[in-house]
């Protein structure tokens, strides 16, 4: 008795994956790869700083989210090595860079938080504050002192979307939220000092 209920039950599972299959595979497909690009180096007197952008990263999903007012948070990790030959680079830093995205439907304004300028800006067009989120512009990655004159650096960045925390009896209801997950691939500069 007990194993023809765990036949049918299996068999019922089975047949309910092969439905389900197909649609979560549309909806991946559709999804485009969130990529970075523009990445680039600068120095001031003092500071190692670092720009790049991230692109195709805002699913409608995700879009539907933030006008419900969920938060979202992405996470840019960036890392500066020291190039040594026949050796293992040396790791001089390792940086977390945040930014939020809340909408606020009273006021109708999206507050963007950009943790490494320590600031909050309102801005009440949707697209812009995409634009904003997804840009890092002069983050400082080291103080210039702690590069050596004349050796090889390499400056590694990535970007992802922070993992949404639901109380767990609303996970079932939310399932759809990791299907617009977001990591890039870590892309890499070189450079001279």
């Amino acid at each position: 008795m007990h194993r023809e209920m765990f036949l049918a039950l299996s068999i019922r599972s089975f047949v309910i994956g092969l439905l389900l299959a197909p649609l979560l595979t549309l909806s991946m497909a559709g999804a485009q790869e969130a990529t970075i690009s523009d990445i680039s180096i600068a120095s001031s007197r003092d500071d190692l700083l670092l720009d790049f952008k991230v692109n195709d990263c805002f699913t409608p999903e995700m879009n539907k989210a933030i006008d419900s007012g969920i938060p979202i948070t992405f996470n840019f990790l960036v890392r500066l090595y020291e190039i040594k030959d026949f050796q293992f680079d040396r790791k001089i830093v390792e940086l977390l860079v945040t930014h939020e995205i809340r909408y606020d439907s009273l006021k109708k304004i999206y507050a963007v938080t950009l943790a490494e300028q320590h600031k909050v800006l309102e801005i009440g067009d949707f697209e812009k504050a995409k634009r904003v989120m997804c840009q890092i512009t002069g983050v400082k990655v080291t103080d210039i002192r702690s590069l050596k004159r004349g050796h090889r650096y390499e400056v590694q960045a990535m970007a992802e979307l922070n993992k949404i925390r639901l109380p767990f009896h609303l996970h079932y209801v939310f399932f759809f939220l990791s299907l617009w997950d977001f990591e890039t691939d870590w892309h890499t500069i070189e450079f001279t000092y």
